[in-house]
């Protein structure tokens, strides 16, 4: 979850409260305060559908509805500049989408610039699934010449991207600069690139990748240019978070005439989405009995707009909020408003006995198997990706239960094999001593079934095939299962280092030697011996 680092002298000045009342009430409004604190700072922790709390300013503005301090629809006022960003047709089949917004008479605390940098990397994590939907550019708008074009230019077009002191190419950006080769792979398959250039061509922006050096946000900056572009209309939702989050540390809000062939518009929009909502409905969800007023009243300390007018409540939601898409999300603001705190402990309606679920008791005795055989439990995610499901453990990609609307392109798939995420928990233990030794036991989904499979394994300088072979034996004799093995053809696995499990005509497992290829593919470099058993199909017992 995005991480928000809040200082607390900056937190008081902006919320308006002291540090103690804040801490002790942000929990409720849906926080985790983390780990780290210190006497100057604590980190806390939001849910990714709040992306209008990922900076400080989003978490003060929150905070002073939510502590009753300033309640109701926060308003913004934004005054009409002539700046005019024209886009190009050449950029339309390659990233389409573009908002922008100026920014004037910023004063930039350290806490603040910390701040910004930290929300740019955030959206372009959770609203922007790691720059591919959004990317956000953020310039010093006093070094540059409007009006701006946004085209698709030819790979061989230089500039001096951020950080650099010397013009490239931009096809050499992506093989070059740190930040093309982690994001080149957005714009592989096209043959022009985006950028964004100011009336003398000088480069403001080549988006998603990199900003130019030249509008470089300094000490000494005050007005800022930001871009969003993308391929996603939650572009323009982006947009909205950044900017008013600025205004929040005392921005003025200047809008932008972008303008194509076919449309013109004016951004950024910060008119409020309106819906309506009945007390009814909400106390059937959340379980409350709040009247209309009540209802208004919780979803004002939310910094909603409100009125009441008969049995109905009309609700204003603010331009940042990207993460209303139902009025069920309104309901849920509504409760956090009337405070959890506030709920009465009451005796459950009804009185049973609990016992274990068969396949619980299952689970237990595999876990007590592999405990004496030396192995350590972990839990993995069931949600992955391809990339580390299949390309980096040499497996050929297949139908795989996709998320609709996948938080990170990291977690986009629901996991059909257990081993390739045990990979990722030996490459983020490395600083721990070898041999290590793991398991993991829980469900995949293969062909929208939900199955339970183990598996293990083991890295160290010696793992080889008759390690595994051993570990393989002693479940199978402990479960009483008999099988046979045939050489495996999983390209995971060392040709002749692999071999499948058999048991009553189907194929119910693979264990052996995992190919260089993929140890590499993780980062890591000490042999792997490895195994995967599909309880499911192993016993009937186990098919959920």
């Amino acid at each position: 979850m995005p991480v928000v680092r809040l200082y607390y002298e900056d937190l008081e000045q902006m919320v308006g409260a002291s540090r103690d009342y804040v801490m002790n009430r942000i929990a409720m409004m849906g926080a985790d305060i983390g780990k780290i604190a210190t006497e100057t700072y604590v980190d806390v922790e939001f849910f990714p559908d709040r992306p209008d709390l990922f900076s400080s300013e989003g978490v003060a503005r929150a905070l002073q509805g939510f502590l009753g301090i300033k309640t109701g629809l926060r308003e913004y006022q934004m005054t009409f500049g002539n700046i005019l960003v024209e886009v190009e047709d050449s950029v339309k089949d390659v990233r389409p989408i573009i908002g922008c917004a100026v920014v004037r008479g910023l004063e930039f605390s350290n806490e603040a610039i910390e701040s910004l940098m930290n929300l740019q990397e955030d959206l372009h994590w959770g609203l922007g699934r790691n720059r591919r939907k959004v990317a956000i550019g953020v310039h010093d708008i006093s070094r540059v010449k409007p009006p701006f074009r946004y085209l698709g230019a030819d790979p061989e077009h230089k500039f001096v991207p951020l950080d650099f002191t010397s013009e490239m190419s931009m096809r050499d950006i992506l093989k070059k600069h740190p930040k093309g080769i982690e994001f080149g792979h957005i714009l592989a398959d096209f043959k022009r690139y985006p950028l964004i250039l100011d009336a003398n061509n000088a480069v403001l922006s080549f988006p998603p990748i990199i900003n130019g050096e030249l509008t470089r946000v300094r000490d000494d900056t005050h007005d800022l240019f930001i871009d969003v572009t993308g391929t996603d209309p939650v572009v323009h939702k982006t947009l909205n978070i950044v900017v008013t989050s600025l205004a929040e540390r005392g921005g003025i809000i200047e809008s932008v005439h972008i303008k194509d062939d076919k449309s013109h518009f004016i951004s950024p929009n910060l008119a409020p989405s309106k819906w309506t909502i009945r007390a009814e409905e909400a106390n059937a969800l959340i379980g409350f009995q709040l009247s209309s007023e009540e209802l208004a009243e919780c979803l004002s300390r939310m910094r909603f707009g409100v009125s009441v007018v008969g049995d109905k409540v009309e609700v204003q939601v603010p331009a940042y909020r990207a993460d209303v898409m139902h009025s069920w999300d309104i309901f849920e603001d509504a409760a956090k408003g009337y405070g959890y705190d506030k709920l009465l402990a009451e005796l459950p309606r009804t009185v049973t006995i609990g016992k274990p679920h068969p396949i619980e008791i299952k689970k237990a005795e595999i876990r007590e198997i592999m405990s004496g055989l030396g192995y350590l439990e972990t839990m993995p995610f069931t949600l992955t990706n391809e990339e580390i499901h299949f390309h980096k453990m040499k497996r050929r990609p297949i139908e795989v239960t996709r998320i609709m609307h996948p938080i990170s392109e990291l977690h986009n798939i629901i996991r059909i094999s257990i081993l390739p995420t045990l990979m990722e928990i030996f490459s983020l233990n490395q600083h721990h001593p070898l041999p290590q030794r793991i398991f993991a036991l829980g469900e995949v989904v293969e062909n929208g079934k939900t199955k339970i499979n183990l598996a293990a394994a083991s890295i160290h300088s010696a793992a080889d095939f008759s390690e595994i072979r051993s570990v393989v034996d002693a479940i199978l004799r402990e479960m009483i299962v008999e099988t046979s093995i045939k050489p495996s053809e999983d390209a995971a696995f060392m040709p002749g280092r692999g071999a499948d499990l058999i048991a009553e005509g189907r194929n119910i497992g693979c264990f052996g030697e995992l190919h260089p290829e993929v140890i590499r593919a993780f980062n890591l470099e000490q042999p792997i011996a490895a195994l995967e058993l599909r309880l499911g199909d192993l016993q009937g017992a186990w098919i959920a």
